[in-house]
This record gives C-alpha cells, structure tokens and sequence, in this order.
C-alpha cells in the first residue's frame, strides 16, 4: 500500500472538516478537532480556507464552558448549487438545489410514449433549461433512472420502459455539459433522499426505502452508506416470484411482486377481476378504474377493491419480513404513488410483516411513509455527489 501524498492527506483533512460542518452546522472549530482528531492548527488552517473560498462562515459565538466562548461555523448553502434529475414513467423532473436541500428551481417536462434516443433528447433538453438559469455555480449533476444501473461506471444497463441497455448516461452528459455526473437507480435515489432529507436519521444509521410506483424497488442504506450489492442490484425485490402460477411480468417472468402489488399491477387486477365482481361499483365504469378511486371503493367496502388492495399489502407485507429477517434494518420506509392508500393500508403490510417475520425482529421494526413524495428522487439524486466526497464543493 502506497503511503498517502501530502496533496492527498491535505484534500483528505479538508473533506473530513467540510463533512463535520455539513453534518453538525453550526459547529466551532474546536469542536471539529475533537471529532476528527486533527490538531487546531490544522483545522483553524482549513477552515480559513472554506471561509475564503465562501463555502463556510463564521455565523455566532456558542455557550462558553469556562472560558472565551467558541466562534460557531455554518454551511454558506447557496454558495454551490447541484441539479437533481428525476426520469420518472411519464415526466422528467429537473430541480436546482441547494447545499441544504432547497429547491430553487425545477422543471417538469412530459415524456409519455418517449424511449431509446427520444429520451436521451428530453434529458439533454430538461438539462440545457436548468443550466441555463441564473443559479451558479452548478458543481454537479445527479440523475436518478429506473432499472438496473451500473452506478460506479455510470451506465444505465437496463432500463426497460426506457428502452435503455447499457447506455454510458454519465459519460454522454458528462461529454456534454463538463460537470461531474452521477447516475443511480431511483429507488436508491429515493432511499438517499429521504435518509438526508426527510425524517431525522442519525448519522450512520441504517435504512430501507421501498418505492412502489409503476414498479417496486428498493434503496439501502447501512450505516449511512449505500449498498448496492456486487453487482449494483441490490433491492431489485419487484421481481422476486411470490406467486407460482402469477401474471406475466415485463422481466420474462411470472408471478413477481410487481405483478401483484405495484400501483399499475392493482389497477390491472382490477380490471381483469371485475367479471367475478359484478355487484362492484367500479364495475360500472372500467375506464375510470386508477389507484384514487381504488381507494375511495375500498374506503366504502367494495369488494373488488377490497380483494387487489389487500392482495397487495399482503405480497408486500411477505417481501418486507424477507427484508426484515435478511437485514434486520428497523427502519424502513414505503414510498411512491401507492402511498395515497393510506395508513389502514400501511397497517394490513404492518401486520402480515409481524406474522411472517421473527417477532423479536419484527416488533422492533418501524414502517412508516416517507415524508418527501417525488422530491425524494430529485434529492437523493443530487445528495448522491455528496456521500462520502465533498471534493467537488471545491469546483468553482
């Protein structure tokens, strides 16, 4: 093993500073030093630079514990800014966010029907009309796309409704634009998101994030990492068979939880269903069959919303006590479209989870909504650049 540069060890002191700041605002440089264990030379040293180069301020004095009282130090939050991209089913969404997770712009840019080089066109075209704005400067891009996704290499290997295989995306936009990239699943984008921006989640603790939209997936995080899995799977727990003899799915298989508990699988099932179902009030008009009046049938009893709505969380309930026993994360969140159903919805999963899983596993475990809705993808998407590597906040 190499022994580090004083180039890297001085970059390596400067993130390790920039980090405690991000993650403990307002902090005094004391403070840092204890954390990081670097003298208070070294960090009075760095932070004079952030200070400086207008990444950090000094924003107050704190409580004095015998002596002068500390000077406070502050993240300056619009001193860089990131783009978050978000390649939903039938919309791009594009946001300018700030170092704090504010949005300060964001763009909405209709996709239905669009696949293969059509939908590379609307990236480039969602991405030229946010860089075009007065935000600056722009230090990073972070695009989250559905399927399965090579994110050390940035390739999108498969993205179905995309019609995407193997495409290099970070290298194409990276060629483009000159603005480092960095390309996630949007499940796992999801999962960041809300780990930094939603509900407070201690610092390297753990986390899973269930997406239930068009599909199913899942983001993971273990001790505040990402885990992806050595092949950049991880979470892909839609299309794991729950149901032997189940419908058809777009992966080739049949009877993967998204055939059954996706928010397109129930709309589809009650379709299908509606034969057996005739006294059904959605019966009446097909047509207007989509998750929201799925659930205001299932709120007044009818049965062939009471029938695809609880097949669903039972599916899902049986995938989340796998999770559960496999992982032991007590902290796990649903997201995604689906949620509209609601907290009685989120109990039938709670309780088929406790009655499959382990219950000392199960009754420790938390199930709650996350609390974002789509921003979560935008969010996660561009908080990704800062996980771990705050070099790029260098960038001017």
């Amino acid at each position: 093993m190499k022994k580090a540069t004083h180039q890297q060890t001085k970059e390596h002191n400067r993130n390790l500073v920039l980090k405690n700041i991000f993650e403990r605002d307002p902090i005094s440089r004391a403070e840092i030093a204890r954390i990081t264990g670097l003298t208070r030379a070294t960090v009075s040293e760095i932070v004079a630079e952030l200070i400086e180069e207008g990444l950090v301020k000094e924003i107050g004095t704190g409580e004095s514990i015998g002596g002068k009282a500390p000077i406070l130090l502050g993240l300056v939050a619009d001193s860089r800014y990131l783009i978050g991209l978000y390649l939903g089913e039938d919309q791009f969404f594009g946001s300018i966010i700030n170092l704090r997770g504010e949005i300060k712009d964001t763009i909405e840019m209709p996709i239905k029907n669009q696949s293969g080089d059509q939908a590379l066109q609307s990236v480039y075209s969602i991405l030229d009309l946010l860089i075009a704005k007065d935000w600056k400067p722009i230090v990073g891009i972070g695009i989250a796309t559905p399927g399965l996704v090579n994110t050390k290499k940035g390739i999108v290997i498969n993205a179905v409704n995309l019609e995407w295989q193997d495409l290099p995306l970070a290298e194409l936009i990276e060629m483009r634009y000159h603005i480092p990239i960095s390309i996630l699943n949007d499940s796992q984008a999801a999962a960041i998101g809300e780990y930094v921006y939603g509900a407070k989640h201690p610092s390297e603790s753990n986390l899973v994030v269930i997406n239930v939209k068009y599909g199913i997936g899942a983001g993971i995080l273990i001790n505040g990492c990402l885990y992806q899995g050595d092949g950049g799977g991880a979470g892909e727990i839609g299309h794991v068979v729950v149901q032997e003899h189940g419908s058809l799915c777009r992966c080739g298989k049949a009877g993967c939880l998204e055939t059954i508990a996706s928010a397109r699988a129930i709309v589809r099932r009650a379709i299908s269903l509606m034969p057996e179902y005739p006294e059904s009030e959605l019966a009446k008009n097909p047509e207007s069959i989509s998750i929201e009046s799925l659930k205001t049938a299932w709120q007044k009893n009818d049965p062939l919303a009471e029938k695809v709505i609880s097949d669903a969380a039972y599916y899902l309930g049986l995938s989340i006590a796998n999770l559960v026993s496999v992982l032991n994360i007590q902290s796990i969140v649903l997201t995604g479209d689906i949620t509209c159903l609601g907290e009685n919805w989120l109990k039938m999963i709670h309780n088929t989870m406790t009655q499959a899983a382990l219950e000392l596993l199960a009754s420790n475990t938390k199930l709650e909504f996350g609390k974002l809705g789509f921003k979560a993808f935008t969010l996660g998407a561009s908080a990704h650049m800062l996980l771990g590597d705050y070099r790029l906040l260098f960038l001017k």
